[in-house]
């Protein structure tokens, strides 16, 4: 730890921050631009200049940038300097002088990084009376608005989307005063962290065109913390809505978990809640009979015929879900009793799930969190496609690669912060990245090696790299020379590292997979690394339910056609996405009353005897557990319309009126 003093006030601070990182931790107003918490330093704004002092005896000072000025103990410095806030508001006037000044209509207004620093270095009056530079916008695809002549040159936006994320299609074009960020021509963005250029941007260059869709000012957001429901990594977002209408998600910071960032699945996934496709009141077949569709019905009606066919029930089977919540999977199972409930996924993938919980649960390799993959020194990832099935994973990679790297960074003395001397020290290198796949991505791109294969090729690469490490793992007879080859490279790599990471998944399908990444998690244990697992799971809950207990669905198929049970509660499930589709036919010819409850009507709501409708993540409070085992909280940002309620209301109501 250092001291530095600031106007005359002494503060503690962290000796490897630079001075502006120092300042806003305590508080104190230094504007900025180009700065990022997540990619550092490099100087480009000019913005957040301060006086610095040699000692108490010097009264005039020295200008620095204080993003690109490390912290040294005693240092003293002052924000309030006259000099100071004249450089600081000439640059906001300089960067305004070709900014069109339509805050009125931008759709960054009432949350705009520019403004709030225009306000902050008090810049209230422009003196340019001359034509503006002006260029044309670009059609960036159907999630992001190009707006350029906002652009203040800050740089951020190409430095995540190239540096950070790994995309190649945005750039920087031009010099001096005549730059521009975009595309070479118009397009839509591929990569698939695009969306983050919208809170990365400090200006309205890059806004939310679903957003615009449907556009309402910030201030008049109703907004609540929320978990993502599209994979099983948990990230976090922040749900916001205005007159019942879900108008937004944007990312919430969890240092453990996504950090600044999310994928554009999680950004842009979210209409889906404002479906006319929304189940709205609970139907019920009209007196009974299958061969008439379900209609409307007054809730407590449908209630009172819920109790009465289920205390006529010989026997009755609750079907989860792992897209619903904990507390709805409890309360399903509270109301069927744990012999009668099932998880709602199919066999296969139910040995999968309890496989990946038992390796945890009785290994000695704890699971890894997303800041965990990020500071990992060498990875091997079997079979897992993570731009598809956890993309803010693979965005968490690209990081590691730069682990190993700044081992150089750190002998040279340069702090990690300043990122243009960082990728001058660093050049190309990177860390060890092993990915064993089924097809080709540009992720690939930044691996060290690539292997393709069949899954049960990639469980014998992923074996034979564990007894290359150490003893315990099975032997793997008949390896072809080019991959004997990998296999001792990949071990050497991950033996050589410190915090080895691996990662496997339920995706390919393979429980062998599963076995050899934990048999080379387990043999890095043993050699005394710091070594990770990371799991990656089909959907947001199914850690939670596999934790939870109970069947599959074939065991309630079973149940079905051994007349054990005729009575099926199915919650927030398309069974139809489960199982064969003739094997799911015939178990709701089979059953004699099917209560389903759900959000979006499918095949299996179409099936229902009664139907129930289902709040969404956004519309009701609950709990998640990610892959890594982490519960976590999401809470209710509006009070759905109608008859709307969540899984676990509709399932106490059901116990009542039982």
């Amino acid at each position: 730890m250092a001291t530095i003093i600031v106007d005359n006030k002494s503060y503690t601070v962290d000796e490897r921050q630079n001075l502006l990182t120092a300042c806003l931790g305590h508080g104190l107003n230094v504007p900025y631009f180009c700065w990022h918490p997540a990619m550092g330093s490099v100087g480009a704004c000019r913005q957040c200049a301060v006086k610095q002092f040699k000692d108490e005896r010097d009264q005039s000072g020295r200008l620095v940038m204080s993003c690109m000025t490390p912290v040294t103990n005693g240092a003293r410095i002052s924000i309030d300097d006259p000099e100071a806030k004249a450089f600081r508001a000439s640059v906001i006037e300089w960067l305004m002088v070709n900014h069109p000044h339509d805050c009125p209509v931008c759709d960054e207004g009432g949350e705009c990084h520019l403004q709030d620093m225009t306000v902050m270095t008090g810049h209230v009056y422009r003196r340019y009376r001359y034509p503006k530079r002006t260029h044309r916008n670009q059609s960036l695809g159907p999630f992001i608005r190009h707006e350029i002549n906002r652009c203040i040159q800050c740089y951020r936006c190409v430095r995540f989307y190239r540096d950070y994320a790994g995309g190649r299609d945005l750039n920087v074009f031009g010099s001096h005063d005549a730059l521009y960020f975009g595309r070479e021509q118009d397009g839509t963005l591929e990569n698939e962290f695009s969306g983050n250029l919208v809170e990365v941007c400090p200006t309205g260059v890059f806004t939310d065109k679903t957003f615009f869709h449907h556009y309402t000012r910030k201030w008049d957001l109703q907004s609540a913390q929320s978990i993502c429901s599209h994979c099983s990594l948990g990230c976090n977002t922040t749900a916001s809505e205005r007159s019942g209408i879900l108008r937004r998600i944007t990312n919430r910071f969890n240092s453990l978990v996504n950090g600044y960032f999310l994928c554009d699945r999680g950004r842009f996934g979210y209409e889906y809640v404002n479906s006319d496709r929304r189940i709205k009141h609970a139907r019920e077949r009209p007196d009974r009979d299958r061969t008439k569709p379900a209609q409307p019905a007054e809730a407590s009606e449908v209630l009172n015929s819920i109790g009465e066919r289920i205390r006529a029930a010989h026997g009755i089977i609750g079907i989860g879900s792992p897209r619903a919540s904990l507390e709805a999977n409890v309360a399903l199972r509270a109301l069927v009793g744990p012999q009668q409930f099932v998880l709602g996924i199919h066999e296969h993938e139910h040995q999968l799930l309890s496989k990946v919980l038992s390796v945890l649960r009785t290994g000695p390799v704890p699971s890894a969190s997303i800041h965990d993959a990020e500071q990992a020194d060498a990875v091997l990832v079997l079979g897992a496609d993570l731009l598809n099935e956890a993309p803010r994973l693979a965005l968490a990679l690209l990081q590691s690669i730069r682990q190993q790297p700044m081992e150089r960074v750190d002998e040279l003395r340069i702090p990690r912060w300043d990122e243009a001397a960082v990728q001058n020290a660093v050049q190309n290198r990177r860390g060890p990245l092993f990915l064993a796949g089924s097809q080709r991505t540009w992720f690939h791109d930044y691996a060290t090696d690539s292997y393709f294969a069949a899954p049960d090729d990639i469980a014998r690469l992923g074996f034979a790299v564990a007894g290359s490490i150490g003893q315990g793992a099975p032997s793997v007879p008949d390896l072809k020379s080019e991959v004997r080859e990998l296999t001792h490279r990949v071990a050497k790599s991950l033996g050589n590292a410190q915090r080895p990471l691996i990662i496997a998944g339920t995706g390919s399908g393979s429980l062998a997979t599963i076995e050899a990444a934990a048999n080379v998690a387990w043999a890095l244990h043993r050699q005394g690394k710091q070594s990770r697992l990371s799991f990656v799971l089909p959907e947001c809950n199914s850690a939670g339910l596999g934790l939870l207990g109970g069947g599959s669905l074939q065991d309630a198929f079973d149940s079905i056609s051994q007349r054990k049970a005729d009575t099926v509660i199915v919650l927030e499930n398309d069974l139809y996405r489960r199982a064969e589709e003739a094997q799911v036919d015939a178990f709701f010819d089979t059953v004699h009353t099917v209560i389903a409850i759900d959000s979006l009507e499918n095949r299996t709501t179409a099936r229902a005897d009664i139907l129930l409708p289902a709040a969404t993540a956004v519309e009701s409070d609950g709990t998640f557990v990610s892959q890594e085992g982490r519960a976590q909280r999401f809470y209710q940002v509006f009070v759905p319309e109608r008859e709307i309620k969540e899984g676990w209301r509709w399932l106490s109501d059901m116990s009542r009126a039982a």
